[in-house]
């Protein structure tokens, strides 16, 4: 290739932001044309939207701008929306220009899996983006607004989650400390309000030890939580939802956080993909292209026996980072490094002071638990901006 490569990561999600800070950090300049394309001019911390959502947070402390996470003078940065992607030709059509590229990287993130439930697409809300939460922290506010305008509308002051995975259980747990405030601003009565967890699965937290998970359990229902498990989602209306007993629950929230999927536009480019996702090689490339690699929810990574690894920001970190050593590899003619997984533990949060968590053979709850969970953030934190960013976002 006599011309310098052209490198295009698509999305600055955690996979996508990682690529770009380690090539950014590895290539020399004029080594590599690198372009980071996103909708927004903003990175966003998926793992701390469920806060902002519920109102105990607000959305700006999610957010951090892309320019203060790059070098310019080695990263392009486009704000646009991808249209298509063809693989063949190597090009990106976004919706005001073409991209060529020489080498891909995909990081367009998921969207909710829906399971063909009807009316979830329609009626239903998702903690997906600043956006969403936004609208989610507004439209519960609006709801005891209301309510004290038709006070015979309880469904006004009952809320339904649907999912009691990390998402899910996180959410609620924000949600069920922010109810109360949100009674004394308003002047309701507690005792009026209802929030429910739907989770089709026999346990919430699937994956997490029996007695952490029963732990988690009894603290959120001692907040107010009251969870319909083993119990799906049968059909969501205009107010509320029909559960597969039959039961229905009216309600004006619905919010799901009941899985992701990939991105559609996977699929539409003609990879092999299974739900929107692809299965990449060691070397997190497609088994189709071998220019073009996969990471965060629109990758499919498969364990020792298996089994696809659960899409979490752990591990679209870890892929960004093998990801951006490969490009350089790959382009320096130098050996690529196997994608390994390494799990450093997983934490979820009950809202303020509680959360649980394996790291190791170790277990935790309570409050150091949520002490880590702040630890695990910052780590993040000064892994994509140095102590500056720490400075300015971390907060314990």
């Amino acid at each position: 290739m006599s011309r310098i490569p052209r490198i295009v990561i698509l999305g600055a999600g955690y996979g996508g932001i990682v690529t770009a800070i380690g090539l950014q950090k590895e290539l020399n300049y004029n080594e590599a044309d690198v372009t980071l394309v996103n909708k927004h001019d903003y990175h966003f911390i998926t793992t701390h939207l469920h806060m902002p959502a519920a109102g105990t947070d607000n959305p700006e402390n999610a957010r951090i701008e892309i320019s203060k996470l790059i070098d310019e003078f080695k990263i392009d940065f486009v704000k646009s929306t991808v249209v298509q992607i063809r693989p063949y030709d190597k090009k990106i059509i976004l919706e005001d220009s073409t991209l060529s590229y020489d080498y891909l990287v995909i990081g367009l993130g998921g969207e909710p899996e829906t399971f063909g439930i009807p009316g979830l697409k329609e009626y239903a809300l998702n903690i997906r983006s600043i956006n969403s939460v936004r609208l989610i922290r507004e439209h519960i506010e609006y709801q005891f607004a209301r309510f004290k305008q038709e006070p015979d509308r309880l469904d006004y002051l009952t809320f339904v989650v649907g999912g009691a995975g990390f998402t899910g259980i996180e959410f609620v747990g924000e949600l069920a400390d922010r109810i109360p405030e949100l009674c004394r601003e308003f002047d309701v009565d507690p005792a009026l309000v209802k929030v429910y967890n739907v989770e089709a699965s026999p346990t919430v937290l699937p994956g997490f030890d029996a007695e952490l998970v029963e732990h988690a359990v009894q603290v959120l229902a001692q907040k107010g939580v009251t969870f319909k498990i083993a119990t799906a989602i049968k059909e969501v209306l205009v107010d509320g939802v029909v559960l597969s007993d039959g039961e229905l629950i009216r309600s004006a929230t619905v919010v799901w956080a009941g899985g992701i999927r990939g991105n559609k536009m996977v699929e539409e480019a003609g990879f092999d993909t299974k739900r929107g996702r692809i299965v990449v090689d060691s070397t997190l490339r497609t088994k189709d292209f071998d220019n073009v690699y996969v990471v965060g929810d629109c990758s499919i990574v498969l364990n020792e026996e298996g089994q696809p690894y659960p899409p979490t920001a752990q591990i679209a970190t870890q892929q960004g980072e093998v990801a951006a050593y490969n490009l350089v590899a790959a382009i320096r003619n130098t050996p690529m490094k196997d994608f390994k997984f390494i799990n450093r533990g997983i934490i979820a949060s009950l809202g303020k002071g509680e959360a649980i968590g394996v790291v190791g053979a170790k277990k935790l709850k309570g409050f150091m638990a949520a002490m880590l969970k702040k630890v695990v953030e910052i780590r993040y934190l000064y892994k994509i901006g140095g102590i500056p960013l720490v400075i300015k976002k971390g907060r314990l």
